[in-house]
């Protein structure tokens, strides 16, 4: 009679190639010594309900999909490899055109260009604009409410407020502060900083393919750069060993910029001291320590992501770098073009009733006068929020 197989046998069997490649690896970090490492990561792994249920939905697929396949008839195994072939043409193909997209992405970035400078020279107060200009619609059509701004607006001149600003203050920190995801990114040693912030703008590459984040920054008493710079490259090439996971362009790689702080000034650490007592003197002296603390300027700091074709990534380490990439990507594809619609709050107003929102008014509901914005199941606001 032949042993029962362990639970572990059970999962290589059924997981084969890819899972007999990471049960090599953990064997591999074993052996070096560095079982602390896997551990922690083992740790943080069976403390994530998201990855452990990622898990367990792949297994079962796995052993769905080949379940059903074995009880499929040959002759019709044979046509769905077919047919999965013709998928792969149409995995290549539509790789081909996100390829495409970007040179598009390239091509209009530079027809934004002189647009996007007139927005930078009126924020910034270099430029006053006409009255041909400023001809747009009040975002009020309420006669009552206009002839309030208008009275308001009277009593600031006589009072002599708003007479010697230039430009639109603050800009950037509002439309940043505006958004949800990048609120929780800013501290309140950060805005002083963020007040400097002139111009965010984003210089696209064909060649290799991505993309470069630029924020400038006016002379100021935290660093003497004038512009700090996130970069990310991306390739939009299936996986050869899963082409069907596909779904566009990926980041591989991205790297920030060192920021040349001046002293005393550096956002990202604080300064901790400690006295300390000599064991035979007793005298004391006063050691000090820089300790990491939370920043947006840690943005600006990316973890290590560049890898060579045969290395494997940490699940810690591309979650850290997903997160960052999503930051990035949406600051590229939203902030950027959209800025005055973030410094307003109007983009996100438009955020909130995004997809997946089946949220309807009832109009039986007699609670209405009840309704408490603080409360998660009545309002579903993930990307922006109104100051």
């Amino acid at each position: 009679m032949s042993d029962p197989k362990n639970p572990r046998e059970e999962v290589e069997e059924v997981e084969g190639q890819d899972e007999d490649v990471e049960a090599q690896e953990i064997e591999e970090i074993d052996a070096s010594g560095d079982t602390a490492k896997a551990s922690s990561i083992a740790d943080q792994l069976m403390q994530n309900p998201d990855v452990l249920s990622a898990i367990q939905t792949k297994l079962a697929g796995m052993m769905d999909s080949r379940a059903m396949m074995r009880s499929l008839p040959k002759s019709v195994r044979r046509r769905v490899k077919a047919l999965k072939k013709l998928q792969y043409s149409m995995v290549k193909l539509e790789s081909k055109f996100y390829e495409e997209v970007h040179q598009l992405e390239c091509k209009y970035a530079d027809l934004y260009a002189p647009i996007l400078e007139q927005r930078r020279e009126i924020v910034l107060g270099d430029v006053e604009p006409t009255d041909e200009m400023c001809e747009w619609p009040s975002d009020t059509e309420d006669e009552e409410d206009e002839d309030l701004a208008e009275e308001t607006e009277k009593l600031r001149i006589e009072a002599g407020d708003g007479e010697d600003l230039i430009g639109v203050q603050g800009f950037w920190l509002t439309a940043f502060k505006n958004v949800e995801l990048l609120a929780s990114m800013i501290q309140e040693h950060d805005e002083p900083i963020l007040e400097h912030l002139t111009n965010v703008k984003v210089d696209f590459s064909a060649e290799p393919m991505g993309f470069t984040l630029e924020f400038h920054f006016s002379p100021n008493e935290y660093f003497s750069d004038a512009v700090l710079t996130k970069s990310y490259e991306m390739k939009c090439e299936p996986d050869e060993e899963d082409p069907f996971s596909f779904e566009g362009p990926e980041i591989i790689a991205c790297q920030g910029c060192t920021i040349n702080w001046k002293k005393g000034k550096n956002a990202t650490v604080r300064i901790i001291k400690k006295k300390q007592k000599h064991q035979k003197s007793g005298t004391t002296r006063t050691v000090t320590k820089q300790e990491q603390q939370d920043s947006f300027f840690n943005f600006f700091t990316p973890p290590e992501a560049e890898m060579e074709e045969e290395d494997e990534m940490d699940e810690e380490t591309e979650a850290l770098l997903q997160a960052d990439y999503e930051i990035g990507h949406f600051i590229r594809e939203r902030i950027i073009p959209r800025a005055v619609l973030y410094f307003t709050g109007e983009a996100c107003d438009d955020d909130d009733f995004g997809e997946g929102d089946d949220d309807y008014e009832d109009e039986d509901d007699e609670d209405d006068e009840d309704f408490d914005p603080a409360n998660p199941n009545n309002a579903n606001k993930q990307e922006c929020k109104q100051q």
